[in-house]
């Protein structure tokens, strides 16, 4: 009786390292397939070029106190030359 109770544990052992082992294969051939895909995809997809800031200077407003502040938007946010 305890061959058999040995001989069964040592088979569910056996299967459960197995189990373990084609669950790491899977998933490192999922996370290689994953990441060449992104590879590729970043290969083929043209450069994106800046693409120059046009700043535009606001309107001043009234009085001369105004017209001497500065003020631009870059389009990346507002610009104040004091």
């Amino acid at each position: 009786m305890q061959n058999i109770r040995a001989l069964f544990l040592g088979l569910i052992g056996i299967a459960a390292i197995s189990a373990l082992v084609v669950l790491t294969a899977s998933l490192t051939l999922a996370f290689a397939g994953m990441l060449a895909v992104f590879t590729v995809v970043k290969a083929l997809t043209p450069r994106l070029k800046p693409v120059p800031v046009r700043a535009r200077a606001k309107c001043a407003g009234h009085g001369a106190k105004q017209q001497d502040m500065r003020v631009w938007n870059d389009g990346r946010g507002t610009i104040i030359d004091l």
